[in-house]
């Protein structure tokens, strides 16, 4: 069974990928495979709803038709739980749902309730059944769904996996940060909170600075850990896809990045908490794990025989043609209501000089194809390059095309560089990376 794996799609003209002799052979390679997954960055809300002050950097929204698109696209599995699933609110995020359903779409990642965010889609194929559960890590306080209790209905969001970031600091250092926030006064504050029932007493050896929370240690540096409640609920729809299903996909949308031993942010690597998530879920009985959010590559993991991509980037990264932009777009990126939407992008990157733009990085990705055995186990992998067009006008460039040549070589050169920590070795055969197991 041959299951194809990419990253963003972010959709708002017509793709024409049946037709677009450019991008044709690489969505015949997708149509090809028995099953196909995407992350769906964009929700079909038809631009209506409440748009969110707290959006996820841009608001997006597109017309439904984009649905139909990605489906002739060769598409059958789609996750939703992205940073920009609500940027228009709760309101927006209904009609969404109620789109994908009339379409009778297999969707993991959001729902009316958090039961129903976390639950897996399934695709049926003759060669075998493809689960995938969707989940995110990057979102506002409140875009999580939550539960109906006994007496109260729950709250429609997306399927989170929440994280603690921890600082860890010398005694000496933690002495200093605690002289400050006594003159500061701020632990008087805090004792009125721990009186009043808001708040509680800080462990031994940990100080938390307007929700930061800096603890003692031999070193100075950043960790992340996964929430154990999230790694537990989320663990239990994998074991069940496990039971009813002969290929489990996790899918995390996660914009959090790793730090390197002195402190330095790595764009290019994962954040600890990520890791740890995605190894167990595997433990759990996932076979793929599958990462984006970031826009650009990261690298890939082997664990236990099974693969981890921890960033497959963008795929389809239509971004600056949004129709329609709501007043916080604007005032966020400090320009006049009366800019058309694609000035705003324009003017957020000094006209291509900054950001996406002006950044290969975020116009390169990959197409895996992972072949699996009929007792469900790895048997190969081929990875292709794809390019979505630097250089090429914004109305024409992010739409997807098999890189070739010296581009693609270039792709497949980083992507094994990426690899390196993980051990991860491939074969190179024209034009593509080859991964055999036994």
């Amino acid at each position: 069974m041959k299951v194809c794996l990419t990253g963003d799609s972010i959709v708002l003209r017509r793709l024409n990928t049946d037709i677009d002799p450019v991008c044709a052979p690489l969505f015949d390679m997708i149509r090809d495979c028995d099953a196909s997954f995407t992350n769906l960055e964009i929700m079909p809300s038809d631009y209506q709803g409440d748009p969110a002050l707290d959006h996820g950097g841009s608001h997006f929204s597109a017309h439904p038709w984009i649905l139909d698109e990605l489906r002739t696209a060769g598409f059958d599995l789609f996750a939703a739980a992205t940073n920009h699933c609500l940027d228009y609110g709760i309101s927006g995020l209904r009609i969404a749902i109620e789109e994908l359903r009339k379409r009778e779409i297999l969707y993991s990642g959001v729902g009316l309730t958090l039961e129903e965010a976390r639950r897996p889609a399934y695709f049926s194929h003759p060669r075998g059944t493809v689960s995938m559960l969707s989940c995110c890590s990057t979102f506002a306080r409140g875009q999580e769904a939550a539960d109906q209790t006994r007496s109260m209905q729950g709250r429609p969001g997306l399927n989170p996996l929440h994280f603690s970031t921890t600082y860890q600091v010398k005694p000496e250092e933690l002495s200093v940060l605690q002289t400050i926030s006594a003159g500061l006064g701020l632990e008087k504050i805090k004792q009125e909170q721990i009186k009043l029932g808001f708040g509680y007493p800080a462990p031994e050896g940990t100080l938390t600075l307007d929700g930061t929370r800096f603890v003692e240690g031999s070193e100075t540096r950043i960790t992340t850990a996964p929430n154990a409640r999230d790694l537990e609920e989320i663990g239990r729809w994998v074991r069940e896809a496990r039971v009813v299903s002969d290929v489990v996909i996790v899918s995390v949308h996660t914009h959090e990045v790793g730090y390197d031993v002195d402190g330095t942010i790595s764009w290019e690597k994962p954040g600890e908490f990520l890791e740890a998530f995605a190894r167990d879920a595997i433990d759990q009985g996932a076979d793929i794990v599958v990462c984006h959010g970031q826009h650009l590559l990261k690298g890939m993991e082997l664990y236990k025989g099974k693969p981890i991509f921890y960033s497959l980037g963008n795929f389809i990264g239509q971004n600056e043609l949004v129709d329609m932009l709501p007043e916080d777009s604007y005032t966020f990126y400090k320009v006049s209501t009366d800019v058309t939407p694609h000035q705003v992008y324009k003017t957020r990157t000094l006209d291509d000089t900054k950001g996406f733009p002006a950044d290969r990085r975020f116009w390169e990705t990959l197409l895996p194809i992972c072949e699996f055995a009929e007792d469900g186990t790895l048997s190969s992998m081929e990875i292709h390059p794809v390019s979505l067009g630097l250089g090429k006008s914004a109305h024409t460039r992010g739409l997807p095309f098999l890189a070739k040549g010296e581009e693609g070589e270039s792709i497949l050169s980083r992507f094994e560089i990426l690899c390196e920590p993980y051990g991860v070795r491939f074969t190179r055969e024209k034009g593509k990376l080859v991964l055999k197991q036994d």
